[in-house]
């Protein structure tokens, strides 16, 4: 505090509370530790909760939406615990990845059915709302038991956005999609954010959340691994060690002439293949061609060996 402020009185603005306060978190069941001591904090925007399958993402929003206790730590969302606060479910959406669609529903009566369930003034006309917003109103009258996978994500969405909360949480909301809705949705999303939503997102796949997520955490085997600015975690999955197996006409001529190369430091021959380790992914991907030619060598076959998000998540984690 200034002087000034000290003298009339005022005090030093305060910065805004994030939307989602997670401090030292665990989760597990028996033996099974699902979340392993995991503390962040995010604020509006669009963060990507990225890692393999059963790394912890569903558990970490079960508890973010309220529907699960921490074993150990703290969960806050808009300033107040998760945990057994049923007053928080007028401000937090959820869409759960399990199947959560009533098949003997029309679209629109299963999204009208959540608007009267937060008891919004208006329940017919926010259900409209949130139906155009996904554009589902086509299909709005129809049975849901009959809508596509992707369609019932998207009436999934529909249902938790059709009170305008100021927090979303979504477990792989674009299992189904086409590519027609997936950008669809990510439009919706985007707008969403920019309106001061806080809107995170989970996913296995690394080229959903670089399309659409300003930060991201990284989430392997219950463990915090990366998170922050998704640039920079870019950065460390491809800059990381990489294993390339090329088939050529002639796999020893290539091999020397690798070696030489300032980013291979590994060659070996194997089954008839070459296995090349490389510190540099595009430096090496760019030159193996003109390296080949130069030696005379035709590449038959060029891919990377260990490019699972398993192999760029344990890099992650163990570096």
């Amino acid at each position: 505090m200034s002087a000034a402020q000290a003298a009339t009185g005022d005090s030093a603005p305060e910065a805004p509370a994030a939307a989602i306060e997670v401090v030292n978190v665990s989760r597990w069941y028996g033996n099974i530790v699902a979340v392993n001591d995991i503390s962040f904090s995010l604020g509006p925007g669009i963060t990507g909760l990225l890692g393999p399958n059963g790394a912890g993402k569903s558990t970490l929003l079960h508890m973010l939406s309220g529907f699960l206790a921490p074993s150990a730590g703290s969960v806050r969302v808009l300033g107040e615990p998760a945990w057994q606060n049923e007053a928080l479910y007028a401000r937090v959406g959820l869409v759960p990845e399990r199947e959560s669609v009533y098949p003997f529903l029309s679209g629109h009566d299963f999204v009208l059915l959540s608007a009267r369930l937060h008891k919004l003034p208006d329940p017919r006309a926010a259900a409209a709302k949130a139906i155009k917003e996904v554009d589902l109103e086509p299909a709005q009258h129809r049975a849901a038991g009959g809508y596509s996978k992707g369609m019932k994500q998207r009436l999934k969405v529909a249902a938790a956005i059709v009170h305008e909360p100021p927090v979303l949480l979504l477990d792989e909301p674009f299992n189904g999609a086409d590519p027609r809705q997936r950008l669809h949705m990510m439009d919706m999303l985007r707008r969403m954010a920019a309106e001061g939503t806080t809107i995170v997102f989970s996913s296995h796949i690394l080229e959903e959340v670089e399309r659409l997520a300003e930060n991201v955490l990284v989430v392997v085997s219950g463990r915090l691994a990366a998170a922050g600015d998704f640039r920079h975690i870019r950065r460390l999955m491809t800059d990381r060690p990489h294993t390339f197996t090329l088939r050529t006409s002639d796999n020893r001529r290539l091999a020397a002439a690798l070696v030489g190369d300032p980013a291979v430091f590994g060659v070996e021959l194997q089954d008839g293949a070459l296995s090349v380790r490389t510190s540099d992914f595009a430096a090496f991907t760019l030159a193996v061609a003109k390296v080949a030619k130069d030696a005379d060598v035709s590449l038959l076959e060029l891919r990377p060996t260990d490019e699972s998000l398993e192999s760029v998540f344990s890099y992650l984690v163990n570096r």
